[in-house]
Order: C-alpha cells, then sequence, then structure tokens
C-alpha cells in the first residue's frame, strides 16, 4: 500500500496548494511561538478550506498547550486532529481528547530501540503515534530540526493504527525511509523549505512524488 504523507508547518496559500495538488493526506499548521512555522489559528483557517475541499487532514500542531490555547486552536481552526509534540502525560493527552473532541497524534522522541517503549501508554489514546528524532537536551524546539535517527529500528514494529514516521526527511530520502521503516505515513517540514519556516512548493511536489513512487 502507498504510503501518505503530511505536509506541516504550511503558512502560505502556495504552500497549501502544493501540497493538495500533490495529494498530501495530511496538512499541519503550527501552533507553537518560538517554532519559525508559528501561524495564529485565524491565519490557519483562512489556508485551509482548499485542503478541506479535497478531502485533505487538518492537523493542528501543539507544545505543551494549556486549556486556553487548546480552545483558541479548536475555534479558530477547527482541526481534524491535534498533533501533541511536547512532554504531555498520557493522563494529559487523555484529557485533551475529552476536552476537544478532536482526534490525537502523539510524537515519541526516538534515538535508540528503547524509546519505543514510551509509546505503548500512548497508543490506546491517540489516532496514530509519530516517531521523531529525539531533539538534543538543549535544543529549543523539539521538533523540525531536519535530523534523521536509524529507521531499521521501526522495521517490523506493529500498532493498532498507522503510525508517522518523522524526522529529517525530504525529496531524497523518502523512498529509502519507507523502505527501510516501513512507515505506512510519512511527516515532513523542514525538508521541503528553502529557508527557515519557508515552504518550497516545487520542494513539496517533488516530495509526495518520491513517496507516491516509493
Amino acid at each position: 500500500m502507498t504510503a501518505k504523507a503530511k505536509i506541516c508547518g504550511v503558512s502560505t496559500p502556495e504552500a497549501v496548494r502544493a501540497a493538495v495538488d500533490g495529494g498530501a493526506g495530511f496538512l499541519g499548521f503550527m501552533f507553537f511561538a518560538r517554532s519559525p512555522r508559528n501561524i495564529a489559528p485565524d491565519a490557519a483557517s483562512r489556508l485551509a478550506p482548499p485542503a478541506r475541499a479535497k478531502g485533505v487532514k487538518i492537523v493542528a500542531v501543539a507544545v505543551d498547550p494549556s486549556d486556553n490555547e487548546l480552545d483558541a486552536i479548536v475555534t479558530g481552526l477547527s482541526p481534524d486532529l491535534i498533533q501533541l509534540h511536547g512532554k504531555e502525560t498520557p493522563s494529559r493527552v487523555r484529557e485533551i481528547g475529552q476536552r476537544t473532541g478532536r482526534g490525537l497524534i502523539k510524537v515519541v522522541g526516538v534515538s535508540e530501540s528503547a524509546d519505543f517503549a514510551a509509546a505503548q501508554a500512548y497508543e490506546p489514546l491517540v489516532d496514530h503515534l509519530m516517531f521523531e528524532t529525539k531533539p538534543p537536551a538543549d535544543a529549543e524546539r523539539p521538533g523540525g530540526l531536519g535530523v534523521t535517527f536509524d529507521w531499521s529500528l521501526l522495521k517490523g514494529r506493529r500498532y493498532l493504527r498507522p503510525w508517522f514516521l518523522a524526522g529529517g526527511l525530504n525529496p531524497w530520502n523518502a523512498a529509502e525511509a519507507i523502505a527501510a521503516s516501513g512507515a505506512p505515513l510519512l511527516d515532513v517540514s523542514s525538508g521541503v523549505e528553502r529557508g527557515p519556516g519557508l515552504k518550497d512548493p516545487a520542494l513539496i511536489t517533488a516530495f509526495l512524488d518520491a513517496v507516491r513512487r516509493a
């Protein structure tokens, strides 16, 4: 089965158009002040309609969001899914699901095989797990750093629902990542940018083409 892709951190109509036209399954908007891809909920809401019209899932990405931040995101964007990219505990993830009524994606940082144990507590609570390169301890952001991990650590692992692979993906390594990990879903952000937060429509198209051909 062909993998599906999520284009994350979009902030312009051109990036949205390239993602939709290229066949992306998910479109991510970043709500995190320290990210170069940060966007306001009302601005994201203005960009989302072309994707919704084609059945693309709208994802709100947040890092340890407060209840007020969650309420603003749900009211402003009405996402299909909320991606939790911080240190949210399983109990907090459950609370967020109950409060928002939205599907959830939980990011699990990976640098070695032992890191997958953390996924077990989250798996019953979310629609998708996302395995992302674990950031260094002094990193200002939990993701979007353009660094890969050993994809073969995922090979043969089984989860209740389709899971995402993230971290350092780009048009030139997408096929290799799918082959090495068996990932059914891929997430890309910095790998389709010409500068921090500046999505390149041509790179988005190339990434989605690579995923489709893999």
